[in-house]
């Protein structure tokens, strides 16, 4: 029997399912007409009741689709659908639910094959604009390494700008289905890593070597970094409640 919380609703649930709950109704919002760009989300409580589930879940929704682009929160003002793409639609969700089937190793050798150029890429074609963003997010990296949710949606807000950055927009695509995999996964052990210092220092690595339009520079920063991820991540458990989960289905 599912368990009911002091506000009544519902917990039995996968943390993983609550989150896609609220992926797919922004996304039916949107797909709607209902949510245009620049347009606010309802507030948090509202939008949480709505859905019957608690501001937790929903904040955890709602990292996921910052981390994606296709939300931007904005300090005392509120979440905003993003201007810009990527818009979410079905398909997207169902590549990324394919992509949940891949094995780590596969997933490492495609961001390893992609990343490297896309930022080499981003050295030599990425506008002020993009400079600029890359910096933010690497600053937003560095003051959040004691909350590593938040970390880690600026981590992969980072892997994004690079992509569009480098302006083709058929490999930012395949980035974003990737990214979007990656962060569903590591939401599950970021809270476990003990190196989001080192990270943030490979980060500002590859961001000053794109900011000095060094294509080689960059993609050496970007290789590096993700084979000391790799070794970082194999390291990492998932918590306490996935663990329990996981062994549930055993």
């Amino acid at each position: 029997m599912p368990t009911k919380t002091a506000n009544n609703r519902t917990t039995g649930k996968p943390h993983s399912q609550l989150t896609m709950q609220v992926v797919e109704h922004v996304r039916s919002l949107i797909a709607r007409g209902e949510l245009r760009p620049g347009d606010r989300l309802p507030p948090e409580r509202e939008l949480a009741k709505k859905l019957d589930i608690s501001r937790s879940s929903l904040r955890a929704g709602i990292g996921f689709l910052s981390a994606m682009g296709v939300l931007k929160s904005r300090h005392g003002a509120g979440t905003f659908v993003s201007d810009g793409p990527p818009a979410l639609d079905r398909n997207s969700l169902n590549v990324l639910g394919a992509l949940h089937g891949f094995l780590p190793w596969q997933m490492f050798e495609a961001r390893l094959v992609l990343e490297a150029d896309l930022a080499a890429l981003a050295a030599e074609r990425a506008t002020d604009e993009h400079i600029a963003a890359l910096a933010e997010e690497v600053a937003e990296m560095y003051a959040s390494l004691e909350q590593p949710q938040e970390y880690l949606i600026h981590d992969v807000r980072f892997h994004r700008t690079i992509a569009v950055a480098a302006g083709n927009p058929i490999l930012a695509t395949l980035m974003e289905t990737i990214t979007a995999a990656l962060y569903d996964v590591r939401s599950k052990t970021v809270a476990q890593s003990t190196d989001r210092k080192e990270s943030a220092e490979m980060h500002r690595a590859i961001y000053r070597a794109i900011r000095a339009r060094n294509p080689e520079g960059a993609r050496d920063a970007m290789r590096e970094h993700l084979y000391r991820a790799r070794a970082s991540q194999d390291m990492e458990v998932p918590t306490n409640n996935e663990a329990a989960a996981k062994q549930g289905s055993n």
